[in-house]
């Protein structure tokens, strides 16, 4: 078998990775912000059917800015969303949480019979939140829809609800695209923090322009 490796330079790889995505996805009918979240997600995951179950709540791209530029903080439910996130680019110094492994987390969990993860985002959600991330725990998900149909009296963030597997994953993402929140998701069981990550860092980028 003949193998051929492009002889590119470490700064023109992202480039020509878009330029391969552009060129094999073809026409599409997405406006310039939506598709630079869908072809960042695209480049994250080499997968071109998140071009097709991606979803979008009205306003939400917009909404996610607007946090963002506004300083507002990004909650995520696992580590690895967190460390993707390009925090270097953020635009007014915004923290990035993930509560996750912290003793109280664990301890509140133990005391609640709940996971860490939706425990992580109860005690998350207190931080002048803008922007959660979850790429990875159903149970994560489900808490903050819970927390923000039951009389949430702070700002409303955008949800970026993508987490992966087989155990409530497509049944979360299912109901998150049934809510009049700020919402991006994806069908399914794919996902993952990959996504959630690619996603944030697509409106971060959007937000420095």
């Amino acid at each position: 078998m003949s193998v051929t490796i492009q002889n590119i330079g470490p700064a023109e790889i992202e480039a020509e990775s878009f330029r391969i995505i552009e060129a094999e996805l073809g026409p599409h009918d997405f406006n310039a912000a939506t598709f630079t979240i869908v072809r960042r997600v695209i480049h994250a995951t080499g997968d071109f059917t998140f071009a097709d179950n991606l979803r979008f709540a009205e306003g939400a791209i917009d909404h996610g800015v607007a946090m963002l530029r506004q300083g507002k903080n990004i909650l995520t439910d696992v580590n690895m969303v967190a460390t993707a996130i390009s925090r270097n680019l953020l635009p007014r110094q915004n923290k990035v949480i993930c509560t996750i492994a912290e003793d109280r987390v664990r301890q509140a969990a133990a005391a609640s019979n709940a996971t860490r993860a939706e425990t992580a985002m109860e005690l998350g959600m207190e931080d002048n939140i803008g922007i959660v991330a979850i790429g990875n725990a159903p149970t994560a998900l489900l808490k903050i829809l819970s927390m923000l149909k039951t009389g949430w009296v702070g700002p409303q963030p955008l949800i970026i609800g993508v987490p992966v597997g087989f155990v409530n994953a497509a049944e979360s993402k299912e109901l998150l695209s049934t809510t009049e929140l700020s919402f991006i998701t994806s069908l399914g069981r794919k996902g993952g923090s990959p996504v959630a990550a690619s996603i944030v860092n697509a409106l971060i980028r959007l937000a420095a322009e």
